[in-house]
């Protein structure tokens, strides 16, 4: 019979407290940092990582390294631990109890030049200038500036109108998140009176498929999950009895398509109608800008295939 190594108290401490970032670096795995976290992907799905903490955006899940280990080296507990303490380069922190407090969640501060919103969703993302007026006209969407850095400001609310979450998407480079302490199931959306509602991963997308679509938009519900989750999509259809068809409309990668098939499938047990529509590129926005780009007669004849 195999025995099974035990460890003490302090080497699982120093395994769980392994600084991610420095193992994948000392594995030669490829890692790029975003904001005040990094990024690495596997196979395509994105796993956000701080320290000794990580996060997968797809899945829903994370923990710390010894859990990572386990998940992407594919390893037993004892196997991760040893294998943590191998690489030497965790550390024992002194165990400190203390109470764990979310933080508030604030909008940032408007900077009111809405400018700043029309030069970047209209000039570079090719929204529809009327479809970015109603949004902004609603209070859903502005700028902010923050450290000479601009973004533009997607609101989330709840049922009575009360901001509850909010997305950041930087005017230069690819920066983009959520502000801390929103609810994701209060991401942004539109609320119509069909029973239609259309869910998109991000609000870019969102916006591009309203200006593809741009016919009586406004009857209908639109929601963007800011990732791939089903949060914002359930809360919405909870406060809103009257959506029983749900067009999900999330991006043509190997990511989109897992979350398309987990969501139809909960939705297939909850009896709700379920339709899938696909963007021609990766997403809607690359659409949009093709046929901005005066590519119209392959996106037509494209379209006339699905």
């Amino acid at each position: 019979m195999l025995s099974v190594k035990k460890y003490t108290k302090e080497q699982k401490e120093k395994a769980h407290n392994t600084n991610i970032i420095k193992l994948l670096f000392s594995q030669g795995e490829n890692v790029k940092k975003s904001g005040t976290e990094y990024e690495w992907f596997d196979n395509g799905m994105k796993i956000t990582i701080r320290d000794n903490l990580w996060y997968h955006q797809y899945d829903h899940v994370g923990g710390d390294a010894i859990l990572f280990v386990m998940r992407f080296y594919n390893k037993s507990f004892p196997q991760a631990v040893q294998f943590l303490l191998d690489k030497d380069i965790g550390e024992v922190v002194p165990s400190i109890s203390k109470e764990i407090t979310k933080k508030e969640f604030v909008l940032p501060e408007r900077d009111w030049n809405k400018r700043i919103v029309f030069d970047y969703l209209d000039s570079v993302r090719g929204i529809n200038r009327d479809v970015i007026t109603d949004f902004v006209n609603a209070r859903l969407i502005y700028s902010a500036t923050n450290k000479g850095y601009h973004n533009i400001v997607f609101v989330g609310t709840d049922s009575s109108g009360l901001p509850k979450h909010a997305h950041l998407r930087g005017i230069v480079g690819s920066f983009k998140g959520n502000v801390s302490g929103g609810k994701d199931e209060y991401a942004f959306h539109w609320n119509g009176t069909s029973s239609e509602i259309y869910l998109f991963e991000a609000p870019i997308d969102l916006l591009s498929h309203i200006s593809l679509n741009n016919k009586d938009w406004k009857q209908h519900t639109y929601a963007a999950a800011c990732g791939v989750s089903d949060k914002v999509l359930l809360q919405c259809l909870k406060d809103n009895p009257k959506l029983d068809t749900v067009c999900l409309c999330l991006d043509n990668d190997s990511a989109g398509v897992k979350a398309t098939k987990r969501i139809q499938e909960k939705l297939k047990e909850l009896n709700i109608e379920t339709k899938i529509l696909v963007p021609i590129n990766k997403d809607w926005n690359e659409d949009l800008i093709m046929l901005k780009k005066g590519d119209n007669a392959k996106w037509k004849q494209e379209m006339s295939l699905e």
